[in-house]
Formats: C-alpha cells, sequence, structure tokens
C-alpha cells in the first residue's frame, strides 16, 4: 500500500464551516436529514479567535484537515484556549509492513521482558483449596487477588494491535509526559502492576513522572508500605495523599494540579499498558494541543487476568462513545463517513465522548479549560463533560487504535467502596444535570423525557461553567449533534415527548411493574413497589411506545418482554386513566391488555383481554420526583 502519511480528515469542510460539499451530502445523508429534523432549534453556531502563529493556512476544504485546526470562528467574540495546530511537528507516517516504526520494541527485546506466569496475558487459574480466599478477595477488591498475586508486577502484555501498528513512525520529539493513577482501597498487585507496566512499556525519555494520587485509602497496605515500595524508582514515582476523601472526579484534577510535565496521561489504578502504547497517543497532541487522545481498552478478566479485545465497534473493532437519552455510557461503530476518511484502519479517528478513564491531554490546556467541573461529585458524568468542552471549544478527541491499554473490570461480589457519608444522595443524577445543564441547550428536554424523574432534583450553582463557555466555547449542542454526534441519534433517536411515567402500580395490592434489571428480551414482571424509580420507573410517550431507558415493552406470546428499540419500533401502547387499563395491539380491534398473576407475591405479568371489571388489569402511573 506504501507510506500513508497521517492526515485527520475528520468531517472536511463540514465539521467547521457554514459550507457543506455536495458529496459529503451524499455520504451521510440519511443521517443528517434524521439531525436536521431532529433539531430542537436549527439554530447556526459561529465563532472567531485570533490565528495561531504556528498555522500557516487555512483549512477550510482540501484532504489535509485536521481536528482542531479551525483558526478563524466568524461572529465569535470571546478566546478559544490553547495553541493550536503546530505544522512545525510532523504528522505521523503509516506503513503497511517493511521496518519496524521508530518505538517500535523488537522481538528479541520483547523476549527478554519475559517473567513466566501470565506472560503474554495467559490466563492463570486456581485450585479448589483457594476458592474462600478467592470469594474473599472479590468481596474485598472486587478482584481475584489470588491470581493477581501468582502473576509477575513485569509480565509481558498480550499484542491485540493491528499487525501494522508495528511499522509507524512517529515524531522523534514527542512531550515528556505526567502517568496520574488516583486510588481508593486499591489491592495491591493490581495497582502495582498498574505502575510497573507503564514504566516497562514506555520511552524512558517520554516518562517524567508517575503521580499516583491517594484518595483517602484507609488499608494499612497503601500507606508506609507503598512509600517505602516507590523509593526504588528514586523520585520516578510519587504518592500525593488526599486530607480527606475527594472522589475520583477531584482527585484526578488534583493529580493534574500536581503534576509538572507537558502532557497528562490518565489511567485507572488497575490497568496493564501494553507494547508502544505511548507515542501514538502523545503524536497528535504534540501537534495540536487542543487535541485529547484515548487509547483502545482492552478487557482484563478479573478472575484469571487474560486479555481479550475490546467489544463491539466496526468490522475493525473500531467504536466510538457514545450516549443514550438516559445519559448512560454507550459505544457505536465508527459511522461510515468518518471511515471513508481513513486511508488507513489503525488511524486515530473522532469520537464524541470518551469512557473517561484513561486518557491523554496537554496540561496547560487542561488547566486552561478549567479541569473538570468541581461541583462534580465522585463519579459520573465527568466523562462528557470533558467530551464537549472538548469539541464545543475548538478542540476535539480522537481514540487511537495503535495505543492499547488493558483494563480489569469489577467482579460481581465486590462489596464495593462507599462514598462519603457527608455526600448528598443521587451524586451522579446530580452530575449529569450538572452537565446537561450546562452544554446541552434545548436538547436538555430528551433527556428529562428518559429521566423525568431527574427535573426537581438540586444539581448546585453552574454560573460559572456557563460563564466559561460563554466566552471560550463557540459551537453550541445543535453544532455538535449535527457534526460531531451525529452518529448517536441515529443508534439512539431523539425520544418523543411523554404522555405518562413513573412507577405503574396496581390499583389492588402493593405491586409495580419492574424490569428486574433485564433488558434485550428479558421479561418485565412485577415487585413490591418502592417508590425509588429505577427498573420500576416507565414511561408511555407520543409515539405510543412504553419505556425504560432505550428499552421498549412488547407482546411476545402471552408474555410482556423488553428490547433496545428504535422510534416507531414496538409502537401501539394506550392507557386509560380512567379505566386504569394499559392497552397493546396494532389494530383497535385486537388489542390486549397486562394483567397480574398475583396481587401477593413477585410474579411474571400476562397478556389477557382487556376487562375494566377485572382489578388485576386496573393501573396507575404515578410520578416520581428525586430530591
Amino acid at each position: 500500500m506504501g507510506l500513508l502519511t497521517f492526515s485527520f480528515q475528520m468531517r472536511l469542510s463540514r465539521r467547521l464551516s457554514g459550507l457543506y460539499k455536495p458529496i459529503l451530502l451524499i455520504a451521510s445523508a440519511c443521517a443528517f436529514a434524521y439531525l436536521l429534523l431532529a433539531d430542537p432549534d436549527n439554530s447556526e453556531s459561529g465563532a472567531h479567535a485570533k490565528k495561531s502563529k504556528h498555522h500557516k493556512k487555512h483549512h477550510d476544504t482540501g484532504d489535509d484537515y485536521e481536528v482542531g485546526a479551525r483558526e478563524e470562528f466568524p461572529g465569535f467574540e470571546g478566546t478559544i484556549m490553547g495553541r493550536g495546530l503546530n505544522e512545525d511537528v510532523p504528522k505521523e507516517i503509516y506503513r503497511d509492513s517493511g521496518k519496524l516504526g521508530n518505538y517500535e520494541p523488537d522481538q528479541a527485546t520483547i523476549k527478554e521482558m519475559e517473567t513466566g506466569t501470565g506472560d503474554y496475558g495467559k490466563q492463570v487459574n486456581w485450585g479448589k483449596d483457594e476458592e474462600d480466599a478467592v470469594r474473599k478477595s472479590i468481596k474485598e477488591f472486587g478482584f481475584n487477588m489470588v491470581m493477581s498475586d501468582k502473576i509477575s508486577l513485569d509480565r509481558v502484555p498480550k499484542d491485540i494491535r493491528d499487525p501494522k501498528c508495528k511499522y509507524v513512525d512517529y515524531p522523534e520529539k514527542l512531550p515528556e509526559v505526567s502517568i496520574v493513577i488516583v486510588f481508593h482501597n486499591e489491592g495491591w498487585s493490581t495497582l502495582m502492576r498498574t505502575v510497573h507496566s507503564v514504566i516497562k512499556q514506555t520511552p524512558k525519555e517520554l516518562l517524567g513522572e508517575v503521580v499516583m494520587v491517594d484518595d483517602a485509602s484507609t488499608k494499612e497496605h497503601l500507606k508506609g508500605n507503598l512509600d517505602e515500595y516507590v523509593k526504588r524508582w528514586n523520585g520516578l514515582v510519587r504518592v500525593h495523599r488526599n486530607g480527606q476523601r475527594e472522589g475520583l472526579i477531584r482527585a484526578r484534577s488534583i493529580g493534574a494540579m500536581q503534576s509538572t510535565k507537558e502532557v497528562l496521561v490518565f489511567l485507572d489504578a488497575h490497568c496493564e499498558a501494553e507494547f508502544n502504547w505511548l507515542p501514538p497517543l502523545l503524536a497528535p497532541i504534540a501537534r495540536n494541543d487542543r487535541i485529547s487522545t484515548v487509547p483502545m481498552i482492552d478487557g482484563i478478566d478479573g478472575n484469571h487476568y487474560h486479555f481479550t479485545t475490546q467489544g463491539g465497534g466496526d468490522r475493525w473493532g473500531r467504536a466510538t462513545g457514545a450516549w443514550d437519552w438516559s445519559f448512560l455510557w454507550k459505544r457505536i461503530a465508527l459511522p461510515e463517513p468518518e471511515d471513508k476518511k481513513l486511508p488507513s484502519k489503525t488511524q486515530p479517528f473522532p469520537s464524541p465522548a470518551m469512557a473517561g478513564g484513561l486518557f491523554a491531554i496537554n496540561r496547560q490546556y487542561f488547566k486552561d479549560i478549567l479541569y473538570y467541573d468541581p461541583g462534580l461529585e465522585i463519579w459520573g458524568g465527568e466523562n462528557f463533560e470533558l467530551s464537549y468542552k472538548l469539541w464545543m471549544c475548538g478542540g476535539g478527541m480522537l481514540f487511537v487504535p495503535c495505543s492499547r491499554v488493558g483494563h480489569i473490570y469489577r467482579l460481581e461480589g465486590w462489596d464495593g467502596n462507599p462514598p462519603p457519608k457527608s455526600l448528598k444522595d443521587n451524586p451522579s443524577m446530580r452530575n449529569y444535570r450538572r452537565v446537561i445543564e450546562t452544554w446541552w441547550d434545548d436538547w436538555s428536554k430528551y433527556f428529562y423525557v428518559s429521566r423525568p424523574e431527574a427535573k426537581t432534583l438540586d444539581f448546585g450553582d453552574i454560573s460559572a461553567q456557563l460563564e466559561f463557555r460563554k466566552n471560550h466555547c463557540p459551537y453550541d449542542f445543535n453544532w455538535f449533534m449535527k457534526e460531531i454526534g451525529y452518529g448517536v441519534a441515529v443508534e439512539y433517536p431523539t425520544p418523543p415527548l411523554n404522555k405518562f411515567w413513573g412507577e405503574v402500580r396496581a390499583r389492588q395490592g402493593n405491586q409495580c411493574l419492574d424490569s428486574m434489571g433485564h433488558t434485550n428480551g428479558g421479561s418485565v414482571e412485577t415487585y413490591y413497589c418502592h417508590k425509588q424509580g429505577g427498573n420500576q420507573l416507565f414511561r408511555l410517550n407520543e409515539g405510543l411506545q412504553l419505556m425504560q431507558y432505550d428499552q421498549c415493552l412488547f407482546m411476545s406470546g402471552s408474555q410482556l418482554k423488553l428490547s433496545h428499540c428504535s422510534a416507531g419500533d414496538k409502537a401501539g401502547w394506550d392507557y386509560d386513566p380512567k379505566t386504569g387499563l394499559i392497552s397493546y395491539g396494532e389494530k383497535k380491534k385486537q388489542r390486549f391488555c397486562i394483567s397480574l398473576t398475583s396481587k401477593t407475591a413477585i410474579s411474571k405479568v400476562k397478556f389477557v383481554e382487556c376487562d375494566a371489571n377485572d382489578d388485576n388489569q386496573l393501573f396507575d402511573f404515578n410520578e416520581i420526583h428525586s430530591v
């Protein structure tokens, strides 16, 4: 295929100008047409900022356009943060084969890294005599620490990359990094394997420091033992200890403030860096400080510690971050129009959102955009806040296929880390409201369709966030959904407004419809009403769909089930508040009503012929409001 010089052809002139090329309109006609109809206001955002001295020409059109390279924002009177594109920094050079890339380790070097058990991400097993210890460790830490302790802290990771990643040349001069790892009551070997893997798999000239932020851990092994252990690295690794529990969000901001190097790389406390993971993350940021990069996040099994590629995505495993309208994190395949702009499947691609645990960003730029919103508590929503801030304030985000990091996901049976006693209830939902009220504009109504109970929840003062957006962010959410997040609305169409919502409570007894956490083919049952919403909160919308989050209820034989649905899918529901009947059917003469099978016990829900005299068929929608 020959040499492929990297060019971030991100939505070309469509993304950052008001002119639309006919060929791009044809390529994305369906998605774009839908969004024009779905837009709340069809408003256009303009902007203007001073030219970067490093940016020698304006890329309105052509194949050399790069994400975050826009330098003129007509009509915008504020200031765009960051330097922007620096054309003195060369682009990456992509090859299909031939000579190994300039940062790529050779096979002899990899062979020297071998340690034994668990090398190359191979699974580790345990015996019956260890089962009690395994259960206890999962309960305490969320991982099988018995198996983790058997694996070397320096084990060789599995190489899951596309083989072409081995032949990429990156700029010779890349910035030094501060690796920031926040932890709270982590198990020893999973935490320290994170640190060891970073040091082992990172070029020495690029690794400036590892900043471990202890968010008020109470485990003894994370106190003096840790301080003594990190001395082996002669100051390369240092521990900052928070005086009180701050939560993951604020602890990351503290870690950024404690760091000193040009680029920050945030990692969760239970990761393993894979081969040549860092240069691919740094190259786009070295060229443009308004860009944040995200590695591919592979799964590490918390029991056996073997590696698997991240699920979903297109045929090459490329998925972008997304969300449904209840603000739950999702992953969707890279939209085809974006794929067509990339000469190589190994090149970075744009994503509307990040998961938030693992990413790189210029330290000064992160400071200039005010880190995370300090009003966000513990965990939840901060990944979306940063994503919107990056895109709507003149920058951007890239997912990087040639950078891969393994991540251990918590296992069922973990007791969890309780939040501080001083924390108000519903911190994640309060976070969601802060983010949505700051960034979503009129699109916020779609969140409240899906989460109507949150409408009354106090989310604090966001005047500082709104002021920052006014002064530094040229784009509105309408622009964002047209130009960046258009794939989200295709996968998760904007929902119709609600007609009825709340708990669906039987008029006789104390039974409510309950999804029991089931999705995609699972059954809806009844359970004792708890007035907490969640699995008992349903909504019947103007499109005649009965829904919970992104799931639609439907008739399957005589059973009531739910499944992910699109606009107009599984429609045909009706509710009569006078009679209390909830009916379903495509035709008026072929309607059936839902019915309890027991007034007092947990049971299934069935469809029967409608009868307003049957107490088992009579329900009320009772609205529930969060406080």
